[in-house]
């Protein structure tokens, strides 16, 4: 039967892939006996002062939302005047190199902490121009070409990876984005490992990214207390790390620096990396590094 909501050859998540089972599919293996992948992603946004703000730490007076939203705008601007160097630090300390997933005009309004992240050697990855919903942009795949074209004058190297804004996409972004030449998206978060799905203009990697270690759902939208962000990670840690003796698994970790950057947050995200760190098996990579060991694994399965 034809759902009128979809357009006429439009393709649905499930149009794009078959349903597969984890237990049923060939086991991935990770080099030295490795159990566990930890894939960081630090969002960088950029919310335009003329517009309304992406989410609210404060409501509008009598529920009323007024432009500018100075309160909500400064509360984001917190994040990458301050919150972010403590992400810095942190990772600099761990040796570890996160996948920034950053607006493109971030290089633009904010290059000093765009050069901070290129000089440290994070990933860049394509996450619109602008922070807002995809659903609302025009042109979207020259949004698309604007976004990567500007990570890739400034890093030098094309950005491989991409996640809407929000998480958002419409029916035709897969085939958009292949179109571009990105590899792999973080928008479908239904699995522990990497997966493909068909678009028209060729095959598209999924990465496990996260909701559920997502500091915005967490903190922002449930409200929960700052230490929970410990107990849940480390809680989703030692089940993955269990499972990952059977077969690897993919934990995502993602983080705003105006939500975990605040000084009563931080010290709980540095525990989270204690924590994992003290566990044998454990690899920190970066969405490219992910891609490519799958990729790799996935031609000795074929091969």
């Amino acid at each position: 039967m034809t759902n009128p909501a979809v357009p006429h050859g439009a393709s649905t998540p499930r149009d794009r892939v078959p349903y597969s089972a984890i237990v049923d599919r060939p086991k991935l293996k990770l080099p030295n006996d490795g159990r566990i992948i930890i894939w960081t992603i630090v969002n960088l946004e950029v919310w335009d002062i003329s517009k309304p703000m992406a989410r609210q730490v404060l409501s509008p007076p009598q529920g009323v939302p007024l432009l500018p939203d100075v309160p909500n705008w400064s509360w984001h601007e917190y994040g990458m005047r301050v919150g972010v160097w403590r992400f810095f630090e942190l990772f600099k300390r761990l040796n570890i190199r996160p996948t920034l997933s950053l607006n493109a005009r971030v290089i633009e309004d904010y290059p000093r902490v765009s050069q901070e992240a290129r000089d440290a050697g994070w990933e860049f990855m394509g996450h619109s121009y602008e922070q807002g919903p995809i659903h609302k942009i025009e042109d979207q795949p020259a949004m698309i070409k604007r976004s990567l074209d500007i990570i890739e004058n400034f890093t030098g190297t094309k950005p491989l990876g991409w996640l809407g804004p929000g998480l958002t996409q419409t029916y035709d972004t897969p085939e958009n984005l292949v179109t571009a030449g990105i590899k792999y998206i973080g928008d479908w978060v239904y699995d522990d490992e990497p997966t493909v799905i068909s678009t028209a203009n060729g095959p598209l990697v999924t990465l496990p990214y996260t909701v559920e270690l997502n500091d915005i759902p967490m903190m922002i939208l449930q409200h929960h207390e700052s230490g929970h962000w410990l107990e849940r990670c480390t809680d989703y840690f030692d089940r993955l790390y269990m499972e990952g003796k059977d077969r690897p698994r993919v934990m995502a970790i993602a983080i705003h620096p105006y939500i975990t950057g605040q000084p009563h947050r931080i010290k709980y995200l540095e525990a989270v990396y204690d924590y994992i760190n003290r566990h044998e098996g454990v690899v920190h990579w970066n969405g490219v590094e992910i891609l490519n060991w799958y990729e790799t694994e996935r031609s000795h399965a074929n091969g």
